[in-house]
């Protein structure tokens, strides 16, 4: 295995770092003037002034392999980057959830009308999009369990079911949904499921409320949605009747990559700011950063990123040249420990902090509260471990061994 940057990596991580220094980090209080002058889902202007210099600079829609020329190794360096302003920076050079692994889906699998309908304005940055999965009723991180109906009726599919904690139905520039559901309930549990475009102004769905993730409201938001009688025409079908689930796993692979590099990059800011707290604060008569139990947080600190990011490589490196089923072991390791890593981080960079760590004056309350929650989402840790226990115990099965040379 060799993650050395290629020249295109280097060149892209140049022009990304500079954006960031010169463009958006500058503009995270401006982001948080607009929104709260103009609601907490409302759309900053501000933004549509970083899409502009993005696209200007040649950074733009990078996830995507097809345009971007960048392996999921190239790009994991890029999303690291990003995840030093996880709200704002993923969204400025159009490589934001869900609309990453939606296009990702709609490039793979739509039809040449549902592309022109709804992924070539993704791309252009025009439109957004949601994934809607989750349900309140059941244990979604098992997607065989979803319970929301899919009928054909005719020309027609009719859809009735609950979802919630779906991403990015706040914010009004999201026009279409992405939704699963049982189209099929007599059939292989693994063939039950289909997926289906829903545009947002269709009758009959209705988005009950917008829920805080530990009291932050996110300008995307993550909303419950009611779907009652909806009825979309039979080519909204993305895909074939029965795929969903086989779609659903085929986007979490590239996806899982995007979050845990992020999660690095809260990681890398988190401990930049510890450094310089330590450095800067005076406790007792001296600098925090001369105390031992201060320069263990840090050590500490570094020794877990780094490691995380090695195997974060790895995965990356693995899906590049197998395949994400190939790397479903470590894709589920991932999932587990750049969260867990990020959030440790984060919290010893709040302690230093002391009261200033759990304030809205630096990004870490924010960051501690998205990487917990990244604990959850796309399935809790346990179910990870779950998947990397049971691929384990297989290759251990009785009869053979390995422990002998």
């Amino acid at each position: 295995m060799d993650f050395t940057p290629t020249p295109l990596a280097e060149r892209t991580q140049e022009k990304m770092w500079a954006f960031m220094h010169e463009h958006v980090l500058p503009a995270e209080p401006v982001w948080a003037e607009q929104l709260a002058e103009l609601g907490p889902h409302a759309h900053p202007p501000v933004m549509e002034e970083l899409k502009s210099e993005a696209r200007r600079r040649g950074l733009w829609n990078l996830f995507l392999p097809a345009l971007s020329g960048m392996t999921n190794l190239e790009y994991s360096s890029i999303a690291e980057i990003t995840g030093w302003s996880p709200v704002i920076a993923p969204e400025a050079i159009n490589c934001q959830a869900p609309d990453t692994g939606n296009m990702e889906l709609l490039h793979l699998f739509a039809t040449p009308e549902q592309k022109e309908r709804w992924l070539q304005p993704l791309l252009d940055g025009v439109i957004r999009s949601a994934y809607a999965m989750t349900e309140p009723a059941v244990a979604s991180s098992d997607a065989t369990n979803i319970a929301t109906s899919i009928t054909r009726d005719g020309g027609e599919y009719v859809i009735d079911g609950r979802k919630w904690w779906i991403t990015g139905a706040a914010d009004e520039r999201c026009e279409v949904f992405i939704v699963m559901g049982k189209s099929d309930p007599s059939a292989d549990p693994h063939r039950q499921q289909s997926l289906v475009l829903v545009p947002r102004d269709t009758p009959g769905l209705t988005i009950v409320r917008h829920l805080p993730l530990f009291g932050y409201q996110d300008q995307h938001g993550h909303s419950e949605l009611l779907l009652e009688g909806v009825r979309v025409p039979a080519s909204h079908l993305l895909g074939e009747e029965g795929a969903g689930f086989a779609l659903a796993q085929a986007r979490l692979g590239p996806g899982r990559i995007h979050h845990a590099m992020r999660a690095i990059g809260m990681a890398e800011r988190a401990l930049a700011l510890l450094v310089r707290r330590a450095q800067e604060r005076t406790a007792f008569g001296q600098t925090l950063a001369s105390q031992g139990t201060v320069q263990d947080l840090i050590a500490r600190s570094r020794i877990e990123i780094e490691q995380v990011r090695l195997l974060v490589q790895k995965t990356a490196w693995l899906i590049d040249r197998s395949g994400a089923r190939a790397a479903a072991t470590e894709i589920a390791a991932i999932k587990v420990a750049a969260p867990q890593v990020a959030n440790a981080v984060i919290d010893r960079a709040i302690e230093v902090h002391g009261a200033a760590g759990v304030s809205d004056d630096t990004p870490l309350a924010y960051f501690s509260a998205w990487a917990r929650a990244l604990r959850i989402v796309d399935g809790p840790d346990a179910v990870h471990r779950r998947t990397i226990a049971r691929r384990e115990l297989k290759r251990h099965r009785p009869g053979t061994d390995h422990t002998s040379g």
